[in-house]
């Protein structure tokens, strides 16, 4: 449950704390938590080293959490149901999202390849999500095109009334931005824009 207002605190910009926060929290569970409940606390650790830009600690604590994972994955005795939805591509979703916030977006894409793909349908705001991380990962590799196409599929799932989900495209568009300076920028949105027949 900590790990839950660990995210939140990330979300809401106050990485330092979520930090102190996230270290807390394993250090309390290490010894009684199964291996999945502590390999999520280390994953929310990563994202909070990464708000705060550090990426050594935000890359070690992401390798803790996969080590911890693949020992859950081997031994499932005393796992909890309600921690099962912590999968390798679960972990490897968020991990895009660390390299986003990292600036990395080579890496945020390599672990984008290893994320299971998600029905629109049954997880359409974690969908729209996903889009938006991979648009502003394409905006930092400096590939246009490949974020206008993951910001429209963000767009066209956002019915989702969602804070986050808002939050997310507002960033798409902040990222954006700088493009849009020089219509005649080969960069620019304006010459993606196809010809009235």
């Amino acid at each position: 449950m900590l790990t839950n207002i660990v995210l939140q605190t990330i979300l809401r910009g106050y990485p330092s704390e979520a930090v102190d926060m996230a270290q807390g929290a394993y250090d309390r569970a290490r010894h009684q938590a199964a291996p999945r409940v502590l390999a999520f606390a280390k994953l929310i650790e990563a994202r909070a080293h990464a708000g705060l830009g550090n990426a050594g600690a935000a890359t070690g604590a992401l390798a803790s959490s996969e080590r911890l994972l693949e020992r859950a994955d081997a031994d499932r005795d005393d796992e909890f149901t309600w921690i099962t939805y912590y999968t390798p591509a679960r972990m490897a979703a968020d991990a895009v999202e660390v390299h986003r916030d990292l600036d990395l977006p080579a890496a945020a894409l390599r672990w984008n390849n290893r994320s299971a793909p998600m029905s629109t349908n049954d997880f359409t705001r974690s969908v729209g999500l996903r889009m938006t991380v991979l648009a502003t990962a394409h905006i930092q590799n400096r590939d246009l095109d490949q974020a206008l196409v993951h910001g429209q599929r963000a767009i066209a799932l956002s019915h989702v009334r969602s804070t986050r989900a808002t939050d997310y495209l507002a960033g798409v568009v902040r990222a954006m931005s700088p493009c849009a300076a020089t219509p005649e920028s080969p960069t620019s949105p304006a010459s993606h824009t196809r010809p009235s027949p």
